[in-house]
């Protein structure tokens, strides 16, 4: 079973430290990770949406869980 898990983090300057911990912590389930942001030369936005292709659902709880306790993060998933 595969799951992709779609993130929007907000305030990304600020949380950007604390939402890899949580992904490195869960890295060995994550295949892919996709990170788009807004940017040009002069501005970086505070704002990414993350895609993470999830192989291992075993801890997927507790993933979601870690991830939603960082102030800014939405999420979505969906199983294929």
């Amino acid at each position: 079973m595969t799951v992709i898990i779609g993130i929007k983090l907000s305030n990304r300057t600020e949380t950007s430290t604390e939402f890899q911990n949580v992904i490195s912590k869960y890295g060995c389930m994550i295949k892919t990770r996709i990170g788009l942001h807004s940017t040009c030369s002069a501005v970086c936005a505070n704002y990414g949406i993350i895609l993470l292709e999830i192989i291992d659902d075993s801890e997927i709880v507790q993933l979601k869980k870690d991830l939603t306790a960082i102030e800014g993060v939405l999420l979505s998933s969906m199983t294929l």
